[in-house]
């Protein structure tokens, strides 16, 4: 009886943990048709649009017209419109120093005298040789003419003449050497020679500089070399004297370019009448090639390459269109458009990566006043 009552016993808990089990997985099943029913519900939901996408959201500005000056910036010198430095031809003493230092002369005035002595003498010595063979030649020329004299004669003694006033000239083209004259007139250096000096012909005496116009000398890139001709306009800034442009035309322009550093040559001039520039002076040119008085201009943010084009996004009727232009100078953050664009014409700077075709939609945040604002954004 016992084992019997053991076998039942056991037969009814198996029993009892089959139901339980059953019970589980009955509980479950309900729950798995309601997982499989929200899914499907939530990806139905999410990134289909339910209807057309609104304006996309954009900064413009408009085609403006400004003037456009095309220049290329250099470095030059300043130089003196004539400058030399005064050295004598023949050695000598020098006796005069008919100057201070850095004091203005004239053209012609005496600067250097030296002693002269000897050469004054032989100034003398010859204009008495040469007055006495003038007189010999006419008494001989009058007895030729009688046929007491020879031709031969009378020949010889016009030669002997006219030796003798070379022999003169010579005397007072070397006395003339022994005074040196302004050859221009201008501002004379600082002298390195005194009274009483003895010096060998070409020593440096004093410098003069005529500055009443100084010359700017400056090289630009060769790929310039036939933009710049005489009479363009430069503006000149020294260092000297900040703040203060100076204005020149380009004087002269070196027909060879340097071999060495692919330049061009050029010389311009600017009037000095104040002597505030000196020559040696380091200045900044720039040089004007061309100016356009009203160049239609864009902001650079519009501005959108492609490929081998360039594009802009211009806002016609509240949608954006792409747009290609030709494009020119670039100064102060700004674009020259020569092809493409008109004056007015509302151009997209700020957006574009949101503009996926011709015609979308757009709303302007900024870039011109309200009232166009709210024209455009009814428009789209």
């Amino acid at each position: 009886m016992n084992a019997r009552r053991f076998l039942y016993s056991g037969v009814a808990a198996v029993g009892i943990i089959a139901l339980g089990t059953v019970a589980y997985f009955v509980q479950r099943q309900p729950q798995q048709p309601t997982e499989q029913k929200t899914v499907p519900a939530q990806s139905t939901s999410a990134p289909t649009p339910a209807g057309p996408s609104g304006p996309v959201s954009v900064d413009v500005a408009r085609v403006t017209s400004a003037r456009l000056v095309d220049d290329v910036n250099a470095v030059g010198t300043l130089r003196s419109n004539e400058s030399v430095v005064v050295r004598p031809e023949v050695s000598g003493r020098i006796v005069k120093l008919n100057f201070a230092d850095g004091q203005q002369v004239k053209k012609g005035q005496l600067l250097i005298a030296f002693d002269s002595t000897v050469n004054q003498a032989e100034v003398e010595q010859a204009k008495a040789e040469l007055g006495i063979a003038k007189a010999n030649y006419e008494r001989i020329a009058d007895l030729a003419k009688q046929k007491f004299m020879s031709d031969r004669a009378r020949d010889e003694s016009l030669a002997n003449v006219q030796v003798l006033e070379a022999k003169l000239a010579l005397a007072q083209a070397r006395l003339s050497k022994l005074e040196i004259r302004a050859p221009f007139s201008g501002i004379v250096g600082i002298r390195n020679v005194s009274i009483g000096d003895y010096v060998r012909d070409g020593t440096d005496l004093v410098n003069l500089e005529d500055i009443s116009s100084v010359k700017v000398d400056f090289r630009v890139p060769e790929k310039y070399a036939d933009l710049v001709h005489k009479g363009q306009a430069i503006e000149v800034i020294v260092d000297a004297l900040p703040g203060k442009p100076f204005r020149a035309k380009v004087d002269a322009v070196d027909p060879q370019v340097d071999s060495a550093g692919r330049s061009a040559l050029l010389r311009g001039r600017i009037e000095n009448p104040e002597g505030r520039l000196k020559p040696g002076m380091f200045a900044r040119v720039r040089l004007i090639l061309a100016e356009r008085e009203n160049a239609l201009v864009v902001p650079e943010e519009s501005i959108v390459p492609q490929g081998g084009k360039v594009m802009v996004w211009k806002v016609v009727d509240g949608n954006a269109v792409k747009t290609e232009v030709k494009t020119g100078l670039r100064r102060a953050a700004k674009v020259e458009i020569t092809q493409g664009l008109a004056l007015n014409d509302v151009v997209v700077t700020a957006g574009q990566i949101r503009l996926s075709k011709d015609g979308t939609p757009v709303r302007i945040v900024q870039g011109v006043d309200p009232a166009q604002a709210t024209a455009s954004a009814t428009k789209s």
